[in-house]
């Protein structure tokens, strides 16, 4: 949003932007970790204020896998861009807009098995299928209490911003970025759809619920059914916080008929550890236009599971720069370890 599966193996290269290691802020790990369960091989700021075939290639909000192996970026800007896996470098770009004609504001994204994309857009909110070229194929349906209000009970900007399918490709799993109105208990909810004979059916909801002050711009699933989920918030003068969660919501409550969340006793939440705090990763050498805690930091808001290495999960982070002067574009490669 504007402030702030397929699992292939992929090898990303070092980019023209990425930088060495250099001494972190005072509470950083050792080397390259950001906590015990998390460490940074790099970052690249390659495609910060670039633009392809007259298209600025900013303002991205989503990461997937293509089946081809290469890198399926969303920007909120309505455009989906191709990337080398590699070198990042933009190879395709497709406009997306909705049945009128009319710009996303495209958030979420995942390709489906047969290559078609599923993308949301923040503003009702929705989620469409498109084909590789842009046509829309299908809409999902969306609960009415998650509408934006006054046809429902979300805030505008805090709808479906992550996407994911979970394990088998059945479930198709959509995170809100804040509570709705009337949920007290400050959880957002997690809304799936089950793969049905001519596309996806409303199926459970969950509840999960982020730090104070925080909202969760992505969610991506493991293979046990677990999911990475992240948590930014910013404040003006002081920057970016952005935190890494294990959760798990095979044992949640449905709260699909709940219909305000006030911390009541009979709803089970999504379970979540804490992996990282991304302000206690080494810097890197990472230099920010803005105020930040950590000059490594800048508004992360898209991630995706590129493949597992030596027992950890390889996992790429991209920030969204809101094509603002203050702001970067830049990718974080991490490597992620999870207890079974």
């Amino acid at each position: 949003m504007r402030i702030r599966t397929l699992l292939a193996t992929v090898t990303a290269g070092l980019a023209a932007a990425t930088c060495l290691s250099a001494a972190g802020p005072a509470n950083a790990q050792p080397g390259n970790a950001c906590s015990p369960s998390v460490s940074i091989d790099r970052f690249s700021d390659a495609l910060d204020k670039a633009t392809y075939e007259g298209t600025y290639v900013g303002n991205l909000s989503a990461l997937a896998l293509d089946r081809d192996g290469s890198l399926a970026a969303l920007s909120d800007r309505s455009a989906l861009f191709g990337l080398d896996a590699r070198t990042l470098a933009p190879k395709s770009v497709v406009p997306l807009t909705d049945e009128n004609g009319t710009a996303l504001d495209s958030e979420g994204l995942v390709v489906d098995r047969d290559g078609t994309r599923l993308i949301t857009s923040e503003t009702e909110p929705s989620i469409r299928r498109y084909s590789r070229d842009g046509a829309i194929l299908d809409r999902l349906p969306v609960p009415a209490a998650l509408q934006v209000a006054p046809a429902g009970r979300a805030v505008s900007n805090g709808t479906f911003e992550g996407l994911t399918l979970l394990p088998g490709g059945h479930t198709l799993l959509a995170s809100m970025e804040y509570a709705l109105s009337g949920d007290t208990s400050g959880a957002v909810r997690f809304q799936t759809w089950q793969r049905a004979k001519g596309g996806f059916a409303l199926a459970a909801q969950y509840a999960y619920r982020p730090d104070p002050g925080l909202g969760v711009p992505e969610v991506q699933a493991l293979p046990d059914g677990r999911l990475l989920v992240l948590e930014r918030g910013f404040t003006s003068g002081v920057g970016n916080t952005v935190r890494l969660y294990l959760a798990d919501p095979r044992h949640a409550t449905d709260t699909s008929a709940v219909e305000n969340l006030t911390g009541q006793s009979g709803v089970r939440l999504v379970g979540k550890t804490l992996l990282a705090d991304i302000v206690n990763c080494p810097t890197l050498g990472a230099t920010a236009k803005q105020p930040q805690p950590n000059p490594l930091l800048d508004n992360i808001e898209g991630m995706v599971v590129t493949g597992r290495s030596k027992g950890a999960w390889k996992v790429l982070l991209v920030s969204d720069d809101n094509q603002n002067a203050v702001q970067t574009t830049r990718l974080y490669y991490l490597r992620v370890r999870t207890t079974p």
